[in-house]
Order: structure tokens, then C-alpha cells, then sequence
């Protein structure tokens, strides 16, 4: 066993931050792929807003069927020619992700400019299901990984504190590149109507995004692989006979029985740490999703603003993701996620209020849905983390079973929205603040929904009740 991973399983701090850059690749992607992806394919491409609704929709089935399959199998298979079954399911996935990928923000590179866009949905949806297959499998084989490297609440809090900061950085990363290519394009062009509105002269300045951020990811997962040391396969191998299993069981306390994946859902708590992710992501998905949408469409804003106040939302996240590790050592995770969701309903309550929100003011509502965001995309991990606790041989079910949850829900979510409000021009009309009420319903409506999930957490404490 690796010397960093002592008898208590915990991480130096070079173990900690190599680990925590594994998802790098998977953060810049999910921050391109909900952040621009139906600005893209509709403001750019020139899709129908259904069309680009189906697009992401397909992604997300996608994502919800591999999720669990790929957690079924990674708990199932052991890793290649001695590498960790985990590492090697992270390792695939990648591959998967680099090579779809940069198909996705470009143009049909078969089509011409008759071709239907029903047809241009069957030329990018393989590229959707390969990218979100590859996607599932590092996220699910690098959140099992936190169990198995840490044991102690509070390091398993930390470990996701820091993968939850490198998840900003990306996002920072993200943003401050399209930040940079509007900015040069702005310099390059005097023309309004190509610096301040989206159009198919930007499917250059977003295929570049796609391409920087894809390589500094591949240079991150390289750091992961060298950097991480999986608890590693000869010891996995072993507890996988018979004779270990037996010990194993037989040196637990009677309390802690070797659950199996139909064993979790019998238990209550699975499925409070299932509903309080899926509010979770809904929160942070969807808002970022739907920020482009309400900047350029609700409230006018020239296009460089997609760029600019997603920045400002993730420095404020960063910022917050490291005040929140001490805090919720003080006032335990259950506490901390309450003051996220405030946070929350203030950004929701503020957009509610003032219809005709200026640029001075949308820095400061960035800021809070910043920090809500950050405060309780952490707590939710942590808690799962709790509720696994020692029963790492299913633990990829759970993760991939919370995740099965927040996909459905995102996909279902985002082509309802699009459904209900299929603008076709980028003119504002009377009921342009449609998208100003799904920034509150997406925000303030789920964090209610989750404070309600949070009460019975309360009451009902997150552990395992089976005997």
C-alpha cells in the first residue's frame, strides 16, 4: 500500500490535490456543456430552441443510463493488468471524453447548408452518448475513489472541498478563456452587430474554447494518474475471495452487514441523499444553463457577459468552497447546506424583485448564487461519502444512483423549458422575462423543495438502519 495512505486512510496534501484534479477534465466539459451548449446549437448553429433542448436531452439520457451501468461494472470488474479497477474506468472514460468532445462545438462537418436539422441531430448525437459515457465513468469511478483514499467526516469533507474548488477553477478556466476570445474578436471587429450578438461567425471563437480547454484537462488527468495510488488491486483482488469476505464480516460489528445494491434501497436515508443531490444539481445545473438565456435575452446584455458574470459566480464559489471547510467542521454539514440555501432563495428573491436589472447590479447577484452554489454542491457528497462509509464494495451504486437521479432530472427539466418557450429570435418580446421566472423557479423554487429534504434529514439523521 502506498506509504501516504495510512492505517486511518488519509491523504498527504500532494495526494489530495492530484487527486482532486482527476475531474478537471469532466469540470471544464460540464461547465461548456450546460453553460453554452443551447446558446451554441440555437444563437449560433441557428437551431430551434426545441431542437437544442432535444440535443441535451439525449446527453442526458445518455449520462442516466451509463451512470449506473458504469457503476454496476466498476463495483463488479477489476482493473487492467494491475491497475486500480477505479483508475481504470477513469482512464476509459477520458479517452471517450477527448474524442468526442470536439465534435460537439463545431459545425456539421458533413452537412451543407440545406441539410435539415433533423438530420444535423443524428450527426452530433453519437458524439453526445460517446462524451456523456466517457463523462459517467470518471465522475462515478472518482467519487468512489473518496471512501476508499479517506475515512475520517471531516477528511472525506475536505477531500470533496478540494475537488469542489478544482470543479471552480475549471469552471474560472472556462470563463475567463471565452472571456478572452470575445475580447480579441471585440478588437478585431468594430461591427456591433458581431461584438455585442451572437451569430454563426462565433462557431470559430467556440470550436478554439473547445479545443484549449479539452488540452488542459488531458494535461490534468495526466497529474491525476501519475499522482493518485489506488488502494490498489492486489488488496481489492483478495477481499473479492470468499475467505476475506468472511473475515471481513466476521470482524464487523454486528450493526454493519455487508450491503449489496438491493440492500440500499431498502434504506431511507439513500434515498434522502438521492432527492437532496438531484435538488442540488437541478439548482446549480440549471442555473447555469439558463444564465446565457437570461443575460442576452431577458436583460439585453452585449454576448461578452455570458462569459463575465459566469466568472464572477465561480471566483465567489472559490472563494466560498475554502470558508465553508472550517465552518463545517463547527456547525456540522446538515447546517452549513441550510446556509447555502439561503444564499440561494436571496438570489432568487433579488431577481424576482427587480425586473429591469442593470449591469451594475448583476455583479452582485452572480456573487450570491456564486457562493450558494459552492456551499451546497459540497454538503450533498459529504453525506453520501457518511452513509457509504465502510460498505465500499457498493459504493459506486450509491454514487451512480444519486447521479441517475440529477441527470433525469436536468434532462426533463431543460426540454420542458424549452417546450414551454421556443423563442425564435433573439429580439426581446413582451414575455422575454419567461426566462427571468425560470431563473427563479430553477433556484428558489428547488431550494425549497430541498429545504424540505433537509428538515427530514433533521429528524431522520443520515445512517444505515438495516440490521
Amino acid at each position: 500500500m502506498d506509504q501516504s495512505v495510512c492505517a486511518g486512510r488519509s491523504l498527504s496534501l500532494f495526494r489530495r490535490l492530484c487527486y482532486a484534479l482527476g475531474h478537471f477534465l469532466n469540470d471544464l466539459c460540464a461547465s461548456l456543456w450546460f453553460t453554452y451548449l443551447l446558446v451554441f446549437y440555437h444563437s449560433v448553429l441557428g437551431f430551434q430552441s426545441t431542437h437544442a433542448g432535444v440535443l441535451l436531452l439525449i446527453g442526458q439520457i445518455a449520462d442516466s443510463v451509463c451512470t449506473p451501468l458504469v457503476g454496476y461494472e466498476s463495483d463488479r470488474t477489476s482493473g487492467i493488468l494491475g491497475y486500480g479497477k477505479r483508475k481504470t474506468w477513469h482512464l476509459l472514460g477520458t479517452v471517450c471524453v477527448l474524442l468526442s468532445f470536439p465534435f460537439i462545438f463545431n459545425s456539421c462537418l458533413a452537412c451543407d447548408v440545406n441539410m435539415p436539422h433533423w438530420a444535423q441531430l443524428l450527426y452530433f448525437s453519437p458524439f453526445l452518448i460517446i462524451s456523456q459515457f466517457g463523462w459517467a465513468a470518471v465522475q462515478i469511478s472518482h467519487l468512489s475513489l473518496i471512501p476508499e483514499l479517506v475515512s475520517s467526516e471531516h477528511a472525506q469533507v475536505e477531500v470533496t472541498a478540494y475537488r469542489y474548488a478544482f470543479t471552480v477553477v475549471a469552471n474560472i478556466t472556462v470563463y475567463v478563456v471565452a472571456w478572452l476570445l470575445f475580447h480579441f474578436q471585440a478588437q478585431g471587429s468594430q461591427d456591433p452587430s458581431i461584438t455585442d450578438n451572437l451569430s454563426p461567425l462565433d462557431i470559430d471563437l467556440f470550436r478554439n474554447l473547445d479545443f484549449i480547454v479539452l488540452s488542459i484537462g488531458a494535461l490534468f488527468s495526466l497529474i491525476f494518474h501519475v499522482g493518485t495510488k489506488e488502494n490498489a488491486a492486489g488488496e481489492e483482488e483478495a477481499s473479492d475471495s470468499r475467505g476475506e469476505r468472511q473475515l471481513s464480516i466476521s470482524s464487523s460489528s454486528p450493526s454493519q452487514p455487508v450491503l449489496q445494491w438491493k440492500h440500499w434501497l431498502k434504506e431511507p436515508s439513500f434515498y434522502q441523499v438521492a432527492f437532496l443531490y438531484m435538488c442540488t444539481r437541478l439548482i446549480v445545473n440549471m442555473s447555469q444553463t439558463y444564465i446565457s438565456m437570461y443575460l442576452t435575452i431577458s436583460l439585453l446584455l452585449p454576448k461578452n457577459f455570458i462569459a463575465i458574470i459566469p466568472l464572477v459566480m465561480y471566483i465567489s464559489g472559490f472563494v466560498c468552497s475554502f470558508i465553508m471547510i472550517p465552518i463545517s467542521t463547527r456547525i456540522g454539514m446538515t447546517m452549513t447546506y441550510c446556509v447555502g440555501l439561503f444564499l440561494v432563495l436571496g438570489f432568487a428573491t433579488w431577481v424576482f424583485v427587480e425586473k429591469n436589472m442593470g449591469a451594475e447590479h448583476i455583479y452582485g447577484v452572480a456573487v450570491l448564487l456564486g457562493m450558494g452554489s459552492a456551499t451546497i454542491l459540497v454538503m450533498p457528497l459529504s453525506m453520501t461519502a457518511k452513509l457509504i462509509g465502510e460498505q465500499m464494495q457498493s459504493g459506486v451504486f450509491v454514487y451512480g444512483s444519486i447521479s441517475l437521479t440529477d441527470k433525469v432530472a436536468n434532462g426533463v427539466g431543460i426540454i420542458l423549458i424549452q417546450s414551454l418557450r421556443p423563442y425564435s429570435t433573439g429580439a426581446c418580446c413582451p414575455d422575454c422575462w419567461f426566462y427571468q421566472d425560470v431563473m427563479v423557479t430553477v433556484t428558489g423554487g428547488v431550494a425549497l423543495a430541498a429545504a424540505a429534504c433537509l428538515v427530514t434529514i433533521l429528524i431522520w439523521p443520515i445512517r444505515i438502519r438495516q440490521n
